[in-house]
């Protein structure tokens, strides 16, 4: 049994500063070996979800001249929701979080998000979007997470290029690129997982936002199932924390994306710049095809897209790229 501090990118804007994380105990000793083969690796994913999660944890905050301490929740969840008005550049700053229990003491560090001048922020899901995951499938899922190693788990074809080129879209400054988001119906379990698979990748930078921790292997066996209504909510948060950013939606046709993605129109018309939406089947879904035709009744441009090339074209139609 170890202690675990869990921290993820957070955001900041020019009035508010926004990170959080987890605090728990784990059966995993050796920090969730992703690379081990066939059983060994089943046995490292069933440790992600072999958890405690530990309430009311004291955990202090420091990030430049702030200093504050919160307590986490009773999923182990702490967020960090406070004012920051100093002035801040552009890009990635590290932050602090330290935490201390049963004389135990535990320090980490993790990135906020300062966005730059952009054309477009993107938000984009991960499982069957970026990350091939056969979401439609439970049993093939279940067994590709179990016994596919982060060495051959599979990206679609053509996805880096067009992320990499989506994150430079309209910057004319090296250093700078467009905000990224990926949010997923995977719960935080898989975070480092899905961290690790973006940068073995070189997939854009970004602020990763999951689902609800689970803390049993009969939670794990429902692993991305489920209400989907937390990505809605957390979409809108990103939203309406950077208002000013116009958005490309990036999902597929597997489980709820597109119904979710009218939802975010219907209630942000001038927020949306485009929606790209994955085909993961032989054929269209119509009832996908019907709900793109109705966001673009809204103004919206969608791209409902077998191979990233498809995208990557569309968005040079419309002047994105």
């Amino acid at each position: 049994m170890k202690l675990d501090l869990n921290l993820y990118r957070g955001y900041v804007n020019d009035e508010e500063l926004v990170v959080f994380g987890h605090v728990f105990k784990s059966w995993a000793p050796d920090k969730y070996r992703l690379d081990r083969k066939g059983i060994r690796h089943a046995v490292s994913v069933i440790h992600m979800f072999r958890i405690k999660p530990l309430e009311n944890v004291e955990v202090k905050l420091k990030f430049r001249n702030v200093e504050v301490k919160t307590k986490t929740l009773s999923d182990g969840y702490f967020r960090f929701t406070i004012p920051y008005s100093e002035k801040l550049e552009s890009g990635w700053h590290s932050y602090e979080v330290s935490c201390k229990i049963y004389d135990y003491g535990i320090i980490e560090n993790s990135e906020v998000l300062k966005p730059f001048e952009s054309k477009v922020g993107v938000i984009s899901d991960i499982d069957d979007t970026f990350l091939v995951s056969h979401s439609g499938n439970f049993f093939k899922k279940l067994y590709i997470l179990l016994f596919k190693n982060i060495n051959k788990r599979k990206i679609f074809e053509d996805v880096v290029p067009y992320y990499q080129a989506l994150s430079r879209a309209g910057q004319e400054n090296e250093t700078a690129s467009n905000s990224f988001f990926y949010v997923s119906s995977s719960e935080w379990n898989l975070y480092e997982f899905i961290d690790s698979f973006a940068r073995l990748h070189e997939l854009p930078k970004a602020v990763i936002k999951l689902k609800k921790i689970k803390t049993g292997i009969s939670d794990f066996l429902f692993t991305g199932r489920g209400s989907h209504d937390h990505k809605f909510e957390k979409i809108k948060d990103i939203i309406m924390f950077y208002p000013k950013l116009e958005y490309v939606l990036l999902g597929d046709d597997s489980q709820k994306d597109p119904f979710l993605y009218e939802r975010v129109v219907k209630i942000f018309p001038k927020s949306i710049k485009a929606i790209y939406i994955r085909q993961t089947s032989k054929k269209k879904k119509s009832k996908t095809v019907t709900v793109l035709k109705n966001i673009e009744s809204m103004n919206v441009a969608t791209c409902y897209f077998s191979k990233s090339e498809e995208a990557t074209a569309h968005s040079k139609r419309i002047g994105i790229l």
